[in-house]
């Protein structure tokens, strides 16, 4: 107990005596997940919406690769990225290895099969009488779209936080990527982490108590959009 309110201490002393390490470290663990998030969001909405209400050869094997996504473990994400992006690999001239571009590109990789996976399983629900009755009412195909989005928004919102958990929480691809560089490409988790390995207990708890707070924010700041309709 005396552990976690040292720590606890600990965090509330590097917010507020400006500690330029852990806003960096902050900053930047915010940075790779929302962009992060916001790739996979634009690639796995798109996706998830062709695979939940069209038909077509090949659809299961691909719905099948996305719900196996869903459990990729990090390591195996970072031993890809890493030797996509070592220098014999396929995209070794671009010295991106261990560069917050690597940690992104892992990330996105994680997270995408979750949004495609969930945002295909909220348009496979989808009444068909209902998309029969909008057919029927002269609605373009466009309009349909627009229609079906607003009525699976909140199965949406779900799949986005879904993703932004599985990268706010992610470490070991993070590792193997991005090296864990001071000040180039250390995030939280990969920080506490090597807090740990050295025994710093304190540090990680109050860098743990950082990350949670993050997360916490953001996942309510997603939750209110997602419920706002309910509540209006």
């Amino acid at each position: 107990m005396d552990l976690l309110i040292d720590g606890l201490k600990k965090a509330v002393e590097m917010i507020f005596t400006g500690n330029q390490e852990v806003f960096a470290i902050t900053w930047l663990t915010l940075k790779v997940c929302l962009i992060s998030i916001l790739i996979s969001t634009l690639l796995g909405l798109p996706l998830g919406i062709i695979l939940g209400l069209t038909k077509f050869k090949g659809q299961k094997v691909l719905l099948m690769f996305a719900n196996m996504g869903m459990g990729l473990p990090p390591v195996v994400a970072g031993l890809w990225i890493t030797m996509l992006l070592w220098r014999s690999g396929p995209l070794g001239d671009l010295t991106l290895l261990y560069t917050p571009t690597a940690i992104i590109m892992a990330q996105v990789l994680v997270s995408l099969p979750i949004i495609v996976s969930l945002t295909c399983t909220s348009f496979q629900q989808i009444n068909d009488k209902m998309l029969l009755q909008v057919k029927a009412l002269g609605a373009t195909k466009w309009q349909t779209l627009m229609i079906l989005i607003k009525q699976s928004k909140m199965a949406i919102m779900a799949a986005i936080i879904a993703g932004f958990g599985r990268v706010i929480a992610e470490v070991g691809a993070a590792m193997m990527v991005g090296g864990n560089v001071q000040g180039d490409t250390r995030i939280l988790t990969t920080t506490i982490v090597m807090e740990v390995s050295k025994g710093n207990f304190d540090i990680a708890l109050a860098l743990s108590f950082i990350l949670l707070s993050a997360a916490f924010f953001i996942t309510a700041a997603l939750t209110f959009f997602q419920q706002r309709s309910r509540f209006s």
